[in-house]
């Protein structure tokens, strides 16, 4: 798998992913202020590391993380500021890279939510509202029941930017 192999790719990433984890565990928000530089950040150096190459690695990236997650947030259940961390991600480390990360983000994630909804004694419930978003779509569609949908005030939010964090992490890890 080919990817940045240069030390910009490292070091920007790591600190963006501590200061979006902090952010996001303190009040569930991943700030625009943020994520924009760092994405605007990942474009220039691809192109000026790889030139046109650089920058179409880039944009893909960008483009599938943005998808990825963009997709979940239009069902509800991902926060729109996860959504342009994982496109800025990915116009940093490349679609190849952030295809393994993505998997690696998932898990980390499922992980999460497990230990989340145990120690927080919902777990029956969780696994229930799961089981209705996988096997209930019959009924309503893919809409997301509302009881599962981010908007609803009563709906729980576990702060996914650990997960991102930890999922991207092991990508470079594992290389």
């Amino acid at each position: 798998m080919q990817h940045i192999q240069h030390p910009y790719a490292w070091w920007p990433t790591l600190a963006v992913l501590i200061v979006a984890t902090v952010t996001d565990l303190r009040s569930r928000r991943i700030p625009n202020w943020l994520v924009f530089p760092f994405l605007l950040g990942g474009l220039v150096v691809s192109t000026w590391v790889e030139g046109w190459h650089g920058l179409g690695q880039s944009l893909v990236g960008m483009l599938l993380g943005g998808l990825v997650y963009g997709i979940l947030a239009m069902m509800g259940g991902m926060g729109m500021g996860d959504v342009k961390l994982c496109a800025a991600i990915g116009a940093w480390i490349w679609w190849q890279q952030l295809v393994f990360a993505l998997v690696m983000i998932a898990v980390a994630g499922g992980i999460m939510a497990l230990a989340w909804a145990t120690f927080g004694g919902f777990l029956g419930e969780m696994f229930s509202g799961a089981g209705d978003l996988v096997f209930g779509w019959r009924k309503r569609g893919l809409h997301t029941p509302p009881d599962l949908n981010l908007s609803n005030p009563k709906a729980r939010k576990m702060p996914y930017a650990p997960a991102i964090a930890i999922g991207t992490l092991i990508s470079f890890f594992s290389r």
